[in-house]
Protein backbone atom coordinates (compact mmCIF):
# COMPACT_ATOMS: atom_id res chain seq x y z
CA UNK A 1 0.00 0.00 0.00
CA UNK A 2 1.37 3.54 -0.71
CA UNK A 3 2.31 5.59 1.99
CA UNK A 4 -0.55 7.86 2.95
CA UNK A 5 0.94 11.23 3.53
CA UNK A 6 -1.90 13.18 2.98
CA UNK A 7 -5.47 11.00 3.38
CA UNK A 8 -7.71 13.37 2.16
CA UNK A 9 -5.99 14.22 -0.80
CA UNK A 10 -5.46 10.23 -1.66
CA UNK A 11 -9.53 9.92 -0.83
CA UNK A 12 -10.51 12.28 -3.81
CA UNK A 13 -7.67 10.84 -5.94
CA UNK A 14 -9.12 7.59 -6.22
CA UNK A 15 -12.89 9.10 -6.58
CA UNK A 16 -11.40 11.06 -9.61
CA UNK A 17 -10.03 8.43 -10.69
CA UNK A 18 -12.72 6.21 -10.58
CA UNK A 19 -14.98 8.79 -11.75
CA UNK A 20 -12.84 9.32 -14.80
CA UNK A 21 -12.27 5.35 -15.68
CA UNK A 22 -8.90 6.46 -15.24
CA UNK A 23 -5.67 5.23 -13.75
CA UNK A 24 -5.05 6.85 -10.47
CA UNK A 25 -1.91 8.52 -12.17
CA UNK A 26 -4.37 10.12 -15.00
CA UNK A 27 -5.43 12.47 -11.71
CA UNK A 28 -1.37 13.68 -11.46
CA UNK A 29 -0.39 12.49 -8.82
CA UNK A 30 2.54 10.86 -8.12
CA UNK A 31 2.93 6.84 -7.13
CA UNK A 32 5.49 6.52 -4.10
CA UNK A 33 6.56 2.96 -3.66
CA UNK A 34 8.74 1.82 -0.52
CA UNK A 35 10.40 -1.48 -0.99
CA UNK A 36 11.97 -3.63 2.23
CA UNK A 37 15.47 -3.06 3.13
CA UNK A 38 16.53 -6.72 3.92
CA UNK A 39 19.89 -6.35 5.10
CA UNK A 40 22.74 -4.11 6.68
CA UNK A 41 25.26 -6.17 4.70
CA UNK A 42 27.11 -3.35 2.17
CA UNK A 43 28.05 -6.29 -0.15
CA UNK A 44 24.18 -7.34 -0.31
CA UNK A 45 23.41 -6.83 -3.80
CA UNK A 46 21.04 -9.74 -4.07
CA UNK A 47 17.88 -7.74 -5.37
CA UNK A 48 19.27 -5.19 -7.37
CA UNK A 49 18.35 -6.46 -10.27
CA UNK A 50 14.91 -6.38 -9.56
CA UNK A 51 14.39 -2.89 -8.10
CA UNK A 52 15.95 -2.14 -11.51
CA UNK A 53 13.00 -3.76 -13.30
CA UNK A 54 10.22 -1.98 -11.40
CA UNK A 55 12.08 1.34 -12.11
CA UNK A 56 11.61 0.77 -15.34
CA UNK A 57 8.66 -0.54 -15.41
CA UNK A 58 7.39 3.13 -13.92
CA UNK A 59 9.13 4.81 -16.19
CA UNK A 60 7.49 3.38 -19.03
CA UNK A 61 4.29 4.61 -17.39
CA UNK A 62 4.83 7.98 -16.81
CA UNK A 63 2.76 9.18 -19.67
CA UNK A 64 -0.17 7.27 -18.79
CA UNK A 65 -0.03 6.71 -14.85
CA UNK A 66 1.86 10.48 -14.09
CA UNK A 67 5.33 10.82 -11.79
CA UNK A 68 6.46 8.24 -8.96
CA UNK A 69 9.19 8.06 -6.51
CA UNK A 70 10.61 5.12 -5.14
CA UNK A 71 12.85 4.43 -2.07
CA UNK A 72 14.41 1.64 0.36
CA UNK A 73 12.90 1.04 3.96
CA UNK A 74 14.83 2.91 6.29
CA UNK A 75 14.95 -0.47 8.46
CA UNK A 76 16.21 -3.30 8.16
CA UNK A 77 13.44 -6.28 8.16
CA UNK A 78 13.17 -9.93 8.71
CA UNK A 79 11.03 -11.87 6.24
CA UNK A 80 8.46 -12.25 9.02
CA UNK A 81 8.71 -8.22 9.50
CA UNK A 82 8.40 -7.59 5.66
CA UNK A 83 5.12 -9.96 5.57
CA UNK A 84 3.56 -7.66 8.46
CA UNK A 85 4.50 -4.39 7.03
CA UNK A 86 2.95 -5.35 3.31
CA UNK A 87 -0.17 -6.70 5.10
CA UNK A 88 -0.65 -3.85 7.67
CA UNK A 89 -2.60 -0.84 6.26
CA UNK A 90 -0.39 2.05 6.51
CA UNK A 91 2.39 -0.36 6.65
CA UNK A 92 6.35 0.62 6.30
CA UNK A 93 6.29 -1.00 2.66
CA UNK A 94 4.20 -1.28 -0.36
CA UNK A 95 6.03 -3.50 -2.74
CA UNK A 96 8.14 -6.94 -2.29
CA UNK A 97 9.97 -9.05 -4.96
CA UNK A 98 9.98 -12.47 -3.60
CA UNK A 99 10.22 -16.23 -5.63
CA UNK A 100 6.03 -17.36 -5.54
CA UNK A 101 3.87 -19.37 -3.48
CA UNK A 102 0.43 -20.63 -2.87
CA UNK A 103 0.08 -18.56 0.00
CA UNK A 104 2.24 -15.38 -0.79
CA UNK A 105 -0.83 -15.15 -4.08
CA UNK A 106 -3.52 -15.65 -1.73
CA UNK A 107 -2.02 -12.98 0.79
CA UNK A 108 -1.03 -10.17 -1.29
CA UNK A 109 -1.40 -9.56 -5.38
CA UNK A 110 0.72 -10.80 -7.70
CA UNK A 111 2.17 -9.66 -10.82
CA UNK A 112 2.16 -12.96 -12.44
CA UNK A 113 5.13 -11.69 -15.28
CA UNK A 114 8.58 -13.31 -13.96
CA UNK A 115 11.09 -10.65 -13.28
CA UNK A 116 13.61 -12.78 -13.45
CA UNK A 117 12.07 -15.24 -16.43
CA UNK A 118 12.62 -17.83 -14.51
CA UNK A 119 16.07 -17.73 -13.64
CA UNK A 120 16.09 -18.17 -9.97
CA UNK A 121 15.10 -21.81 -10.65
CA UNK A 122 18.47 -22.60 -11.95
CA UNK A 123 20.50 -23.81 -8.85
CA UNK A 124 23.99 -23.75 -8.64
CA UNK A 125 25.96 -24.46 -5.17
CA UNK A 126 28.40 -22.84 -3.04
CA UNK A 127 30.69 -25.61 -1.26
CA UNK A 128 33.84 -26.42 0.41
CA UNK A 129 36.61 -26.44 -1.71
CA UNK A 130 37.68 -29.83 -0.16
CA UNK A 131 34.64 -31.10 -1.07
CA UNK A 132 34.43 -30.24 -4.88
CA UNK A 133 35.46 -34.51 -5.73
CA UNK A 134 32.56 -35.37 -4.00
CA UNK A 135 30.47 -33.18 -5.85
CA UNK A 136 31.59 -34.35 -8.96
CA UNK A 137 31.02 -37.35 -8.10
CA UNK A 138 26.92 -36.94 -7.83
CA UNK A 139 25.42 -38.10 -10.67
CA UNK A 140 21.20 -38.50 -9.63
CA UNK A 141 19.32 -37.08 -7.52
CA UNK A 142 19.90 -39.64 -4.89
CA UNK A 143 23.29 -38.69 -4.35
CA UNK A 144 22.57 -35.07 -4.06
CA UNK A 145 21.07 -36.45 -1.33
CA UNK A 146 23.48 -37.60 0.72
CA UNK A 147 24.61 -33.87 1.27
CA UNK A 148 23.08 -31.43 3.88
CA UNK A 149 22.12 -28.24 1.72
CA UNK A 150 22.24 -24.90 3.67
CA UNK A 151 18.91 -22.31 2.96
CA UNK A 152 17.54 -19.19 4.76
CA UNK A 153 14.60 -19.64 7.32
CA UNK A 154 11.30 -19.73 5.73
CA UNK A 155 12.71 -19.11 2.60
CA UNK A 156 10.56 -20.40 0.00
CA UNK A 157 13.46 -23.00 -1.76
CA UNK A 158 13.45 -25.07 1.61
CA UNK A 159 9.80 -27.18 0.96
CA UNK A 160 11.00 -27.60 -2.20
CA UNK A 161 14.46 -29.17 -1.32
CA UNK A 162 12.67 -31.22 1.74
CA UNK A 163 9.89 -32.19 -0.77
CA UNK A 164 12.76 -33.77 -3.19
CA UNK A 165 14.00 -35.79 -0.32
CA UNK A 166 17.07 -33.60 0.11
CA UNK A 167 17.96 -32.88 3.77
CA UNK A 168 17.73 -28.88 4.59
CA UNK A 169 19.68 -26.47 7.58
CA UNK A 170 17.99 -23.30 7.78
CA UNK A 171 20.20 -20.31 8.80
CA UNK A 172 18.33 -17.00 10.28
CA UNK A 173 20.02 -14.47 8.73
CA UNK A 174 21.80 -14.45 5.09
CA UNK A 175 25.19 -13.60 5.72
CA UNK A 176 25.27 -15.89 8.60
CA UNK A 177 24.91 -18.77 6.07
CA UNK A 178 28.32 -18.36 4.28
CA UNK A 179 29.91 -18.66 7.82
CA UNK A 180 27.49 -21.57 8.65
CA UNK A 181 28.82 -23.18 5.15
CA UNK A 182 32.10 -22.51 6.55
CA UNK A 183 31.48 -24.21 9.28
CA UNK A 184 30.86 -27.60 8.23
CA UNK A 185 27.09 -26.71 9.01
CA UNK A 186 26.53 -27.79 5.99
CA UNK A 187 27.40 -29.28 2.48
CA UNK A 188 26.19 -27.09 0.01
CA UNK A 189 24.79 -23.72 -0.24
CA UNK A 190 22.11 -23.50 -3.20
CA UNK A 191 21.79 -20.56 -4.88
CA UNK A 192 20.36 -18.95 -8.21
CA UNK A 193 23.20 -18.78 -11.46
CA UNK A 194 23.72 -15.01 -11.02
CA UNK A 195 23.88 -15.26 -7.52
CA UNK A 196 27.07 -17.69 -7.20
CA UNK A 197 29.03 -16.35 -8.70
CA UNK A 198 28.43 -12.75 -7.51
CA UNK A 199 28.61 -13.99 -3.94
CA UNK A 200 31.73 -16.09 -4.46
CA UNK A 201 33.82 -12.76 -5.82
CA UNK A 202 31.94 -10.62 -3.13
CA UNK A 203 33.14 -12.71 -0.40
CA UNK A 204 36.01 -14.72 -1.19
CA UNK A 205 38.57 -12.92 0.68
CA UNK A 206 36.43 -13.76 4.21
CA UNK A 207 35.85 -17.32 2.95
CA UNK A 208 38.88 -18.41 1.29
CA UNK A 209 37.82 -22.17 1.29
CA UNK A 210 34.44 -21.65 -0.16
CA UNK A 211 34.18 -22.45 -4.23
CA UNK A 212 31.60 -22.55 -6.61
CA UNK A 213 30.46 -26.00 -7.51
CA UNK A 214 31.24 -26.42 -11.28
CA UNK A 215 29.56 -29.88 -12.43
CA UNK A 216 26.28 -29.35 -11.14
CA UNK A 217 22.87 -27.99 -12.02
CA UNK A 218 19.72 -28.08 -9.86
CA UNK A 219 16.83 -26.84 -11.92
CA UNK A 220 12.89 -26.60 -10.69
CA UNK A 221 9.98 -24.00 -11.79
CA UNK A 222 10.12 -21.03 -9.11
CA UNK A 223 8.76 -17.65 -10.90
CA UNK A 224 9.87 -14.29 -8.82
CA UNK A 225 7.12 -12.27 -8.33
CA UNK A 226 6.09 -8.65 -7.75
CA UNK A 227 3.59 -9.07 -4.78
CA UNK A 228 1.40 -5.48 -3.65
CA UNK A 229 -1.31 -5.25 -0.95
CA UNK A 230 -4.54 -6.50 -1.11
CA UNK A 231 -6.48 -3.10 -1.15
CA UNK A 232 -7.43 -0.05 -3.26
CA UNK A 233 -3.88 1.22 -3.67
CA UNK A 234 -2.15 -2.07 -4.39
CA UNK A 235 -4.32 -3.02 -7.12
CA UNK A 236 -3.60 0.51 -8.88
CA UNK A 237 -0.10 0.09 -8.63
CA UNK A 238 -0.32 -3.33 -9.25
CA UNK A 239 -1.84 -2.20 -12.79
CA UNK A 240 0.72 0.67 -13.44
CA UNK A 241 3.76 -2.50 -12.78
CA UNK A 242 1.90 -4.93 -14.97
CA UNK A 243 1.38 -2.47 -17.78
CA UNK A 244 5.06 -1.24 -17.84
CA UNK A 245 6.57 -4.86 -17.65
CA UNK A 246 4.31 -5.90 -20.52
CA UNK A 247 5.88 -2.88 -22.57
CA UNK A 248 9.73 -3.91 -21.72
CA UNK A 249 8.68 -7.55 -22.95
CA UNK A 250 7.23 -6.30 -25.88
CA UNK A 251 9.84 -3.81 -26.81
CA UNK A 252 12.89 -5.93 -26.03
CA UNK A 253 13.97 -3.68 -22.90
CA UNK A 254 13.27 -6.09 -20.04
CA UNK A 255 15.76 -8.94 -21.68
CA UNK A 256 18.56 -6.04 -22.17
CA UNK A 257 17.95 -5.33 -18.45
CA UNK A 258 18.06 -9.01 -17.81
CA UNK A 259 21.31 -9.27 -19.95
CA UNK A 260 22.95 -6.81 -18.42
CA UNK A 261 22.44 -7.63 -14.87
CA UNK A 262 22.58 -11.70 -15.36
CA UNK A 263 24.36 -12.61 -18.79
CA UNK A 264 27.31 -12.77 -17.69
CA UNK A 265 26.89 -15.19 -14.68
CA UNK A 266 24.75 -17.17 -17.13
CA UNK A 267 27.90 -17.13 -19.52
CA UNK A 268 30.25 -17.93 -16.88
CA UNK A 269 28.22 -20.65 -15.26
CA UNK A 270 28.51 -22.89 -18.14
CA UNK A 271 25.46 -24.44 -18.20
CA UNK A 272 25.94 -26.35 -21.22
CA UNK A 273 28.52 -28.02 -19.53
CA UNK A 274 26.64 -29.07 -16.27
CA UNK A 275 24.45 -32.68 -15.41
CA UNK A 276 20.95 -31.59 -14.83
CA UNK A 277 19.08 -32.32 -11.66
CA UNK A 278 15.25 -31.70 -12.07
CA UNK A 279 12.99 -31.45 -8.72
CA UNK A 280 9.12 -30.97 -8.84
CA UNK A 281 7.79 -27.94 -7.53
CA UNK A 282 4.06 -28.63 -6.35
CA UNK A 283 3.51 -25.41 -5.32
CA UNK A 284 3.41 -23.90 -8.30
CA UNK A 285 -0.12 -22.43 -8.70
CA UNK A 286 -2.56 -23.03 -12.46
CA UNK A 287 -2.59 -19.18 -12.81
CA UNK A 288 1.95 -19.48 -13.39
CA UNK A 289 1.99 -18.24 -17.35
CA UNK A 290 3.97 -20.90 -17.95
CA UNK A 291 3.12 -21.43 -21.85
CA UNK A 292 4.40 -17.54 -22.40
CA UNK A 293 7.45 -19.00 -23.85
CA UNK A 294 8.65 -15.41 -24.09
CA UNK A 295 8.77 -15.26 -20.32
CA UNK A 296 11.07 -17.89 -19.41
CA UNK A 297 14.81 -17.92 -19.82
CA UNK A 298 16.05 -20.52 -22.31
CA UNK A 299 19.14 -22.48 -20.81
CA UNK A 300 19.96 -23.91 -24.00
CA UNK A 301 20.05 -20.23 -25.54
CA UNK A 302 21.19 -18.19 -22.35
CA UNK A 303 18.61 -16.17 -23.81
Amino acid sequence: MIKVWRHGYRTARLLLAAALCLPAGGAGATDRLVYPLTSLDDIDSRYDYDWAVLRAALEKTVPRFGPFEIKQSAHVMSWQRIAQELARSGGGINILARATSPELEKQFIPIRLPIDRGLLGYRMFLVREADLPRFAAVRTLEDLRKFRAGQGKDWIDVPILRGGGLTVVEGGTYRGLFAMLDAGRFDFFSRGIDEAGREYQERRAAYPNMAVEPTLLLQYPLPLYFFLRRDAEGKLLAQRIEAGMEMMIKDGSLNVLFQKYKGESIKSGALQKRRVIHLDNPHITPETPLSRGELWFNPATGK
